[in-house]
């Protein structure tokens, strides 16, 4: 029987969300729930850290621009190095860039190393595979410029979180089936979904009370609209072997924990290269609510030091 350990500020912080008149997410436009975990996300997640270099910039795509940030911990640097390019969660329907302002800071900092944060369409405006469309074409024209704002960088590791862990998995197999002009030398994905054909027992267990509802889970699909079989939409499906490191992070208390302990797993069994570290007593979506849950800044730093070291095996 596994523990339903919960942590005192996750505890809180649930009880005080679960106790709110106010419509669900899923029961609102997508304009409206964007607009409304914008909200949320400016009150329960810390402002964003100074940092010595930020930039906006646009990267031309197939199907229109890509917002994009550039974030750098050094004011300059003289040698090429690695690269983060972070991809936002929010069920591919929600979060921005401001949004994950913070977050992508923090990674950053976290590091010593510069970040691109990359926006991309949103669901159901633009469903799947709109998304890992966008996300791919990104990564290639990164991967192709030879330096941004005069900092050199000559290999790409991928961070993102819930959708986005999806997002950079899936671009990931991408590139290694078609190579960009720079090498995916490590992948962070922090509680992905991995599998969008069945629901595991996590999902059940976990289906209400944990901000991450199963009912949520549904209309992130719906909207989404996925070939819930296509490695594309459930790349825990897909041809894993031959993946870079991947850290495997998840949350004990999340409704996609064992679909993240699977992707582990069938990782592992490819003979691929992994780090799997599981928080306990925590919720889905900690690392943008950092302000509400103080714990998660030691889950942050512990995730950090562990990306790091994939990143450095190069």
């Amino acid at each position: 029987m596994e523990s339903d350990f919960m942590r005192p500020d996750v505890r809180t912080f649930l009880d005080k969300i679960n106790g709110m008149d106010r419509p669900a997410l899923y029961r609102m436009a997508a304009a409206d729930a964007r607009a409304q975990s914008a909200q949320d996300n400016a009150r329960s997640d810390l402002p964003a850290e100074p940092i010595a270099f930020r930039r906006d910039l646009t990267i031309p795509a197939p199907h229109g621009s890509i917002a994009a940030r550039f974030y750098d911990p050094q004011p300059e640097r003289d040698e090429a190095g690695p690269l983060i390019v972070f991809i936002h969660g929010g069920g591919f329907v929600l979060g921005d860039l401001d949004t994950y302002d913070s977050a992508a800071t923090a990674i950053a900092n976290g590091t010593g190393l510069p970040v691109i944060s990359i926006a991309y369409r949103l669901a159901p405006d633009h469903p799947w595979p709109a998304a890992p469309d966008d996300c791919e074409a990104a990564l290639r024209w990164i991967a192709e410029q030879p330096d941004l704002f005069g900092r050199a960088h000559d290999r790409i590791a991928l961070a993102g979180d819930s959708a986005g862990a999806t997002l950079s998995i899936v671009s990931a197999m991408a590139l290694r089936e078609t190579p960009a002009a720079l090498p995916v030398t490590a992948i962070w994905a922090l509680y992905p979904a991995t599998d969008l054909r069945r629901r595991y027992p996590s999902t059940e267990r976990f289906a209400e009370g944990h901000m991450l509802t199963a009912e949520l889970l549904r209309w992130f699909n719906e909207c989404y609209a996925p070939d819930f079989r296509h490695w594309r939409a459930s790349p825990g499906h897909g041809i894993l072997a031959g993946l870079p490191p991947v850290l495997v992070s998840t949350s004990s208390l999340d409704p996609l924990l064992d679909q993240g302990r699977a992707f582990a797993k069938a990782l592992v069994e490819e003979g691929g290269s992994v780090i799997y570290d599981e928080a306990a007593g925590t919720i889905h979506g900690w690392l943008t609510l950092r302000r509400a849950l103080p714990s998660a800044n030691a889950d942050l730093a512990r995730n950090l030091a562990l990306f790091r070291t994939l990143i450095d095996l190069r």
